[in-house]
């Protein structure tokens, strides 16, 4: 983990990518360029004998620079710090501050790269990662650059998730007035609360706290954290959504047949069957008998 400042001064916690998936993404890259390398070649010899041998050499130069350089430029900037083998890895490339990478940036960590891993046969990466304690390589030292892996661990759990103490009281709320995107920031906000310094957690959720607390009804408990209450929020809206989805399920039978009720008394139809019994006629009311007073009961 390591701590990167923002454009706010806010300080955020971020996962430096280790070597081994730093260096299998590389690969992947690798073996991307040069699978599109011998593609081009092979398409450029079938016409070798109807081109000029100059233009021919000029092509295949111009082919080597787009594939070397404008692989890595293009894909890190169109897609925000990732190529084929980081998107693969779950690594990212971000600028120093945590901010996106910009086209420079990937243009200084594209030119380097020729030099670091297709010359010098990423000698001088592997020495300048191994040096830096973000473990950036030559290019990323001239781009002002990181790289980060944005997966989490698996042994963190699932962090939306009731707490026990927090159940009665999360079983009362009134939860229609909330809005998405609310929720939505809520539930970013729990998903990478291990990876924010314990000033920006606390900040961060009673922010997100006091927006949801505005439109939910009653009101949390006295010392309940902002996490706990986030997570019991949301578990609560989870589990009455998946009530509702499993109760409509249970409305229909499998052929999509309304099923009845629980005090819904079958209607039997006209026909019962060969073996069914007719029914005896109904018998008829009896007149309301007279009162003394001249007033008939209620029916």
């Amino acid at each position: 983990m390591s701590e990167v400042v923002t454009g706010d001064a806010v300080v955020v916690e971020v996962r430096i990518a280790q070597m081994p998936s730093r260096a299998v993404a590389i690969i992947i890259d690798m073996a991307v360029q040069l699978t599109v390398l011998v593609g081009a070649y092979a398409l450029l010899g079938a016409f070798a004998v109807i081109s000029d041998t100059a233009m021919l050499t000029a092509v295949m130069i111009a082919l080597v620079v787009l594939v070397m350089v404008g692989y890595p430029v293009l894909f890190e900037s169109f897609s925000r710090g990732r190529s084929l083998g980081k998107l693969a890895l779950g690594l990212r490339v971000v600028s120093d501050d945590g901010s996106p990478e910009r086209f420079r940036q990937a243009l200084f960590r594209g030119l380097a790269g020729v030099v670091e891993f297709w010359l010098l046969y990423g000698a001088p990466a592997l020495i300048s990662s191994l040096v830096s304690q973000r473990g950036k390589r030559l290019g990323d030292i001239f781009a002002g650059t990181i790289v980060i892996s944005e997966r989490a661990p698996r042994d963190r759990g699932q962090l939306i998730v009731m707490p026990p103490p927090l159940a009665s009281w999360a079983a009362r709320l009134e939860l229609s007035q909330l809005p998405d995107e609310v929720v939505q920031a809520a539930r970013q906000y729990l998903s990478r609360w291990h990876d924010l310094s314990p000033q920006v957690q606390h900040e961060m959720g009673v922010r997100i706290a006091t927006q949801v607390a505005a439109s939910v009804s009653p009101a949390a408990p006295p010392g309940v954290p902002p996490h706990a209450y986030l997570s019991a929020v949301l578990a609560e809206r989870r589990r009455r959504e998946e009530t509702r989805l499993a109760q409509r399920a249970g409305a229909t039978s499998a052929n999509g047949v309304p099923r009845p009720g629980p005090y819904q008394t079958p209607q039997p139809g006209p026909y019962q069957g060969p073996y069914a019994q007719p029914r005896p006629p109904a018998p008829a009311p009896e007149p309301p008998k007279a009162t003394p007073g001249g007033f008939a009961p209620p029916q």
